[in-house]
């Protein structure tokens, strides 16, 4: 499957409908999305099947506050394989010693594969997604109430035992 990882260009809006498959709020997504450095997937030119967007926290660190990948291209590796390429970029390109990403207690999938990748647990936001949203989130048959905390160590950047 040829699918190419690039930089959003300034031209190009950010593609909301696969952002809000990450996160279910506009005013959440647009309250970082103008700081943060967007990568999309795509399979050919204009059609855009995943998103990723990583924001400037500290220095030295930044967040990956999005993750997302087209319903119909789930489960087919598109997001690990988005997720290695932005890594790899922000550490090279950026400089950055640290990587950090969170994502609902419910999110198993997403929990396994950021471990896959190398980040550990780092702490845990009870009820965050309690204060912060109007509507419950359910997924897997849970309600998503904690935000779980991950990071990444990139200095340098190697890739993770038994990766691939």
């Amino acid at each position: 499957m040829d699918v190419r990882i690039r930089c959003l260009r300034s031209d190009e809006s950010a593609p909301m409908d696969l952002m809000l498959l990450a996160d279910p709020s506009v005013d959440v997504i647009e309250r970082y999305l103008s700081r943060s450095i967007v990568y999309v997937a795509e399979r050919a030119p204009d059609d855009i099947i995943g998103v990723c967007a990583v924001l400037p926290t500290r220095p030295c660190t930044m967040e990956i506050v999005n993750v997302a990948v087209s319903e119909a291209w789930q489960q087919r590796g598109i997001g690990e394989r988005m997720l290695r390429a932005v890594m790899e970029d922000v550490c090279r390109a950026h400089r950055v010693s640290r990587l950090e990403i969170a994502t609902g207690n419910s999110s198993f999938s997403q929990l396994r594969l950021y471990q896959k990748l190398g980040f550990r647990m780092s702490h845990i936001e009870h009820d965050f997604f309690v204060r912060n949203y109007v509507d419950e989130i359910f997924e897997n048959g849970l309600q998503c109430r904690d935000l779980v905390h991950l990071w990444f160590d990139v200095t340098p950047f190697v890739e993770p035992r038994g990766a691939r």
